[in-house]
Formats: structure tokens, C-alpha cells, sequence
């Protein structure tokens, strides 16, 4: 099967999307943006080998290599339209690449986000990205740059699961919970959307929680002190690992994919399943404290050709 007969086998779907006037199989995509929105472009890629397991399974593949972009769509506090899809493949066969779309369009379809275009080739290894545009009122879109000094900081869900669960995966071992939350992230889309507009500065959990924290903070010419024993930790995690290893995963292990964000206190109480976890503060440290002691957590997050 060569590259035309792939795409129109797997990856073309007549599509009702409002917006699409051309969806795949031309050189290029025609979209009608929504009147009055701005529009916000992500990108990520997912390496066989780097970001998953080889042996991974090739619906999981495809779910994560759009739900992590997606992440990226929710931190912006928009909502997300349409996609298109580069897929390199080496030796995989055509039961492979169907479970890979199936994945793909599951993820999708969970947002209404159209796949309009694409491209594949051969390499060495499967390489996949995904490229996202969404829309959002101008105004609200959330920053990685306008935390305040006096905010509080949180975190949505529960932080740690996903590194857990991958380590989980490479040494053989089961929890059905931790491994989903690396195999399947969830977008934040809802959370997003709630705080577009009312957080003052937002960021996915992609790197790790004090690596992707720095950044925010950076960003914002603050600082930051958090409270290490207010960070929300799954007891399928505690179960797994015991405290000390389960506070590890959650200050420093990626793929989470929770929203971490700041806002005026009490701003968004009326909004379910955030944490604080504490406060932005004058200056450029981060401040990590347990038991209230200064703990040291030397982490500056996932960072490639380090």
C-alpha cells in the first residue's frame, strides 16, 4: 500500500465540521476561522523510543500524539478546530496504522477536531505530529506571562500518575489507573475554557510540575512559594510507590497534562477539582517548602538535546 492509499484508507473521513471547505486529500486545507475569535497554533511530536515505548500499542500512539496537543490548546484557554497529522513510518503494517488512527480520531472526535490534511513518509522510527489550530475571544486567552504577585497557584487533577505509570510499564509492573494516565492523558479542554479570561497565567503539566512552574514563573518576571504536602497525589499512586517516591513523581515526572495556573485568591472557587498549592511571590525563586522546611527539588524539566 503506498502513501495515497494509506491516507485514503485511513485518514480521510467526509467531514461535517463547520469551517472545513476542504478537508484532506487536496495540497492544502481551506478553513473558515470564526468570525470575531483569534486563532492559536500548537505543534508536538511524539518520537518511538523518546516520548512512548516501542512497544506500545499503536491506538495508544495515536490517542496521545493528539491529546498532548490538545494540553497545549487548553493551557492557551481556547477551544480546539481542526489538526493535521505528519506519520513516519519504518516497519509497521496496515493493522498497525489502522489502530493508530482509530486512536487518533477517538481523541479527536472527544473535542470535535477535524483532521484536514497531512503528510506521511519512511524512516527509521515512527515519528508523529500533530499540528492544532484553535480559537479563542480576544482577551481571554491565558499566557504563560501575567502571573501576579499575591496570586495563588494550582494545579487541576492529581500530579505524578503518568511518569509513575510509564515506569510502571518499562519494569513490568500493573496498575490499570497509573498506566491510563500515561497511555490516555486527558486534555484539560473544560478547565481551559473555565479559567479563559479569570486565571492570570496558565501552562500544561507536560515537563514535569516544578519544571513547567519555573517556566510560568520565569515568564512572568515572579516568583513562587508552593507548599510540597498540598499537591494533590492519587492514592493509586501512594498504593504503588509510598510517599516518598509518589512526592517525587509529582514534583518532577512529566505527561501529566493537568493545567498548573494562577489566579487572584479566591477567583475561582466555584471551580471543581483544582488544588492551591501556593502562592506567587516578589522576585525569581521558586520556594519548595515540606513540613514547613525549605526542601531542595533540582529539576528544570524535560529538555531536549540537553
Amino acid at each position: 500500500m503506498d502513501e495515497f492509499d494509506l491516507i485514503r484508507r485511513y485518514f480521510t473521513r467526509d467531514s461535517n465540521s463547520p469551517g472545513v471547505v476542504v478537508g484532506v486529500g487536496d495540497d492544502g486545507a481551506i478553513l473558515r476561522p470564526t468570525p470575531g475569535l483569534l486563532q492559536v497554533q500548537v505543534i508536538d511530536t511524539l518520537v518511538e523510543g523518546t516520548h512512548f515505548p516501542s512497544n506500545m500499542k499503536a491506538v495508544d500512539v495515536g490517542y496521545r500524539v493528539v491529546a498532548v496537543n490538545l494540553s497545549d490548546i487548553a493551557a492557551m484557554g481556547a477551544t480546539p478546530r481542526w489538526m493535521t497529522l505528519a506519520l513516519t513510518l519504518w516497519d509497521k503494517d496496515e493493522q498497525w496504522v489502522e489502530e493508530f488512527g482509530a486512536g487518533l480520531f477517538a481523541a479527536a472526535d472527544e473535542h470535535n477536531v477535524a483532521l484536514v490534511g497531512g503528510d506521511t513518509t519512511q524512516g527509521d522510527v515512527v515519528v508523529a505530529s500533530i499540528h492544532i489550530t484553535g480559537e479563542v475571544e480576544e482577551g481571554k486567552s491565558l499566557l504563560r506571562s501575567g502571573a501576579e504577585v499575591g496570586d495563588t497557584v494550582y494545579v487541576t487533577g492529581t500530579l505524578g500518575d503518568a511518569a509513575a505509570g510509564l515506569e510502571m510499564i518499562e519494569n513490568n509492573r500493573r496498575d490499570d489507573f497509573l498506566q491510563r494516565r500515561f497511555l490516555r492523558p486527558v486534555a484539560r479542554i473544560d478547565k481551559g475554557l473555565e479559567l479563559a479570561g479569570r486565571a492570570h497565567a496558565a501552562i500544561d503539566v507536560s515537563d514535569g510540575l516544578v519544571g513547567d512552574l519555573r517556566k510560568m514563573l520565569n515568564a512572568s518576571g515572579v516568583g513562587a512559594s508552593i507548599d510540597v504536602d498540598a499537591i494533590p497525589i492519587s492514592k493509586e499512586l501512594r498504593t504503588q510507590f509510598g510517599a516518598d517516591d509518589a512526592c517525587r513523581f509529582a514534583l518532577t515526572g512529566g505527561d501529566d497534562y493537568e493545567l498548573c495556573f494562577t489566579a487572584r485568591p479566591g477567583s475561582v472557587d466555584d471551580i471543581d477539582d483544582i488544588t492551591a498549592i501556593g502562592t506567587v511571590i516578589q522576585g525569581n525563586e521558586l520556594v519548595c517548602r515540606q513540613d514547613g522546611e525549605i526542601v531542595e527539588v533540582d529539576d528544570s524539566g524535560y529538555r531536549h538535546f540537553a
